[in-house]
């Protein structure tokens, strides 16, 4: 658990060992604004939903995307904030549910797509670990991420603390109460770190519930090695990217039991058919896996990326890189 830079445990493997902690007190101490959220989302019955986030945040706007689709029945969009700060063509959120996701709630792009829908009279949830921050301050309904201070540049407890309030808002908070004691068992597995930090290049599968882990966990590996990490959904992949293929070329797979398991699967002798070095993230019997922790597939995702991050702090500390101040990032991007 110490990082190769003086023997120090970093700042994001402190803040990755506090993550069942976090999950646990979002869940006790948001329980209120969770349940109003989602009492005045079955009240108002909204036609639709977009989500406006980025980076990490964006990847737990991938997750809600499903969520909302599955259990909701809901068509939902990612938003292009842009059109609102660049290009001065703000949308029309005519019975609309808009969330905002941001860790600081400072990204003035996220901020106005929020406060616009609230002044259009559309529903307005903010999930920030900023209660008074300017997308907090434009939302109807607040859901605050109770990670405390999360210092490390990579974002870790403020990602699975927003995968658990979308989860929460969703589909309640029931099922969550055992994913805190879920993900204290992931932090435990042994992850081939050491293999990690020899890439320069890498494929990053997912599908389904895990579309969004693939790109979170493309971004962690990205950030925090330099590596070249592309994320694909199985699907996607098979239909032209696999052609990138060739002996060694590494592929880091989600691969949780139940409806995408079977295509992903189907990639995998694909892949293994061309050479390709695989890892995957799964709790069913697969060449090359590191064990996945079972909770209900929905899930998944709060458990699934653990392996991802072990993975980015792991080989960023053998590569003698620094784990909490990646070259050239900062902790809030205030994109406009």
């Amino acid at each position: 658990m110490c990082s190769s830079t003086g023997g120090n445990v970093s700042l994001a493997r402190t803040e990755m060992a506090q993550q069942p902690d976090v999950i646990e007190r979002l869940l006790r101490e948001e329980a209120g604004a969770i349940a109003a959220a989602a009492a005045d989302v079955e009240r108002r019955r909204p036609r639709y939903a977009v989500i406006a986030a980025r980076g990490s945040s964006d990847n737990a706007a991938r997750y809600a995307q499903h969520l909302m689709g599955r259990f909701w029945g809901l068509p939902v969009a990612l938003a292009a904030p842009s059109l609102h700060t660049l290009y001065e063509a703000p949308l029309r959120y005519d019975d609309a549910l808009v969330i905002g996701i941001s860790q600081s709630g400072a990204s003035p792009d996220v901020a106005g797509v929020v406060s616009t829908a609230t002044e259009q009279g559309a529903l307005t949830i903010a999930i920030t670990n900023e209660p008074d921050s300017p997308l907090a301050q434009g939302a109807q309904h607040v859901i605050g991420l109770q990670t405390g201070p999360e210092r490390s540049v990579a974002a870790t407890k403020t990602y699975t603390a927003s995968l658990a309030a979308v989860a929460a808002l969703v589909n309640g908070c029931d099922a969550l109460f055992r994913v805190p004691e879920a993900i204290a068992r992931q932090l435990e597995h042994e992850v081939p770190a050491e293999a990690a930090a020899s890439w320069e290049q890498l494929a990053v599968i997912g599908r389904g519930a895990n579309y969004g882990t693939a790109f979170e966990a493309a971004l962690k590996l990205s950030e925090l090695t330099g590596v070249v990490a592309a994320p694909w959904s199985s699907a996607d992949f098979l239909h032209g990217p696999i052609a990138i293929l060739e002996p060694g070329f590494p592929i880091l797979a989600i691969a949780p039991s139940g409806p995408t398991l079977p295509g992903m699967r189907e990639l995998l002798a694909a892949a293994g058919e061309r050479g390709a070095e695989l890892t995957v993230v799964s709790d069913a019997p697969i060449d090359g896996r590191i064990p996945l922790e079972p909770v209900p597939e929905w899930l998944s995702p709060l458990v699934a990326v653990i392996p991802a991050q072990l993975l980015a702090v792991g080989a960023a500390e053998h590569l003698g890189r620094d784990v909490d101040r990646p070259t050239g990032l900062q902790k809030v991007t205030r994109t406009s």
